[in-house]
């Protein structure tokens, strides 16, 4: 296998996490974002949308999304799962994801990709461009607000975003939250439930990576 990722992205980060999570060294690729490597024709011929991360399996199958890649590692190294161990967990993981991913990370990438002179033209990601809206930057930035609060009144009551158990959904929270920094957001300092989960999962080794 072989795995092209971003040091500086978010979305990769996801998947280094889940990887390190379970253990499991891949033979990793580089990919510069910042120099417009993942619209380069060589890039391109790997994975049609100019992304990253993917995930090329030894049949020459392309993963090209964080949730089919983490789906496959998931299933081909199930111990110590990260997607769910049973049918609640496995609801309540997928759930958050969903919610953290809409709520979160497209609110983050809404405000910093609409506001940002390096997005000029290219407000989403992909090789079609597509301009920036001012009023969408303001709205991501009040998004992303909102689900701060959403996720302290979560871990007020739940050891984990999904649960008992650190899953990835913890990894998809952690990352945005991260994400956000980027954009000048962090937690409030009444949000003391989401700051003690955030310290604590940078301090797992997988947050290193």
């Amino acid at each position: 296998m072989k795995f092209y990722d971003c040091l500086t992205a978010p979305s990769p980060r996801r998947v280094r996490m889940f990887l390190a999570e379970k253990g499991i060294e891949i033979d990793t690729v580089q990919v510069d974002l910042r120099q417009k490597e993942q619209l380069s024709d060589a890039f391109l011929a790997i994975n049609p949308r100019g992304t990253v991360p993917a995930l090329q399996l030894d049949d020459g199958t392309v993963l090209c999304d964080g949730a089919s890649i983490m789906r496959y590692i998931e299933e081909t190294h199930p111990d110590r799962p990260l997607l769910g161990a049973t049918p609640l967990e496995k609801a309540m993981v997928a759930e958050w994801t969903a919610r953290i991913e809409f709520e979160g990370f497209m609110a983050t990438a809404e405000a910093f990709r609409n506001s940002s002179k390096a997005f000029k033209d290219a407000a989403l990601t992909g090789p079609v461009a597509h301009a920036q809206i001012p009023e969408l930057a303001e709205r991501g930035r009040a998004r992303v607000a909102d689900f701060f609060a959403v996720l302290d009144q979560r871990l007020r009551g739940s050891a984990y975003v999904a649960g008992d158990n650190f899953t990835a959904a913890d990894i998809a929270a952690f990352v945005f939250v991260e994400f956000s920094g980027w954009i000048k957001l962090v937690p409030e300092e009444g949000q003391t439930a989401l700051k003690a989960w955030r310290d604590a999962v940078a301090a797992r080794p997988s947050a290193a990576v």
